[in-house]
């Protein structure tokens, strides 16, 4: 006889959890996009999801967090390219090799939010506001990263200032792909014309960071 396995209820609970956010994400996405992001009530939301008010609340505590649930792997993603960088490689050659992966699997990370999506942020202030502060919170991850690849502290110039160089080429990367997503082109056709630019954007800093933080 056998030992039984008591009934798997963390890994259940979990799951169920998991459903309830991913549902009541995607019923606020919905209102964001055909009200406006200003316009649309928590209250709504919870109406909409057929869930208690103080149930959103405990898993989206800001509004915010119900347009942008994925800004953890957002605000880690530069930083986590370099600490994932190959032996012999630059921060700067991981960080290329990472956003033309990106690119190719057209990544909502990188920017490929479709046009709807794109046109709530863009119609926020409040939301393209957290955007920017997420783009900041990214270029903070990255200079800690960079700082530890380099032996440096935060506060170092060169970190700063590589740091600095390195977001802002994904910052603009990414409102480019915003830009034609707005125009209504299709993703296929922006992640084709991305790769192009990219390659022009990242050579510039070759000069100045080709073997910056090499692993």
């Amino acid at each position: 006889m056998g030992i039984q396995t008591p009934p798997a209820t963390t890994g259940l609970r979990e799951t169920k959890k998991q459903e309830t956010r991913q549902l009541i994400s995607d019923h606020a996405t919905r209102l964001f996009i055909a009200r406006g992001f200003e316009q649309t009530t928590i209250a709504e939301i919870a109406t909409a999801a057929r869930v208690a008010k103080k149930t959103v609340t405990n898993y989206f505590p800001r509004k915010e967090d119900l347009a942008l649930d994925h800004q953890e792997q957002f605000a880690a993603s530069l930083a986590g390219a370099v600490a994932a960088r190959h032996p012999g490689e630059s921060a700067l050659a991981a960080l290329r090799r990472a956003f033309v992966d990106a690119v190719a699997a057209q990544d909502p990370i990188a920017g490929f939010s479709g046009q709807q999506f794109a046109r709530m942020i863009a119609n926020s202030p409040t939301l393209s506001a957290c955007l920017r502060g997420l783009h900041d919170q990214r270029e903070h991850h990255l200079v800690r990263a960079l700082a530890e690849a380099t032996g440096a502290q935060p506060d170092d110039i060169t970190v700063q200032t590589a740091a600095g160089l390195l977001s802002t080429v994904h910052r603009v990367l990414f409102q480019r792909i915003q830009t034609f997503t707005l125009a209504g082109h299709p993703n296929d056709q922006i992640a084709h014309a991305i790769a192009a630019e990219a390659t022009q954007a990242f050579d510039l800093l070759e000069p100045a960071l080709s073997g910056y933080g090499t692993a």
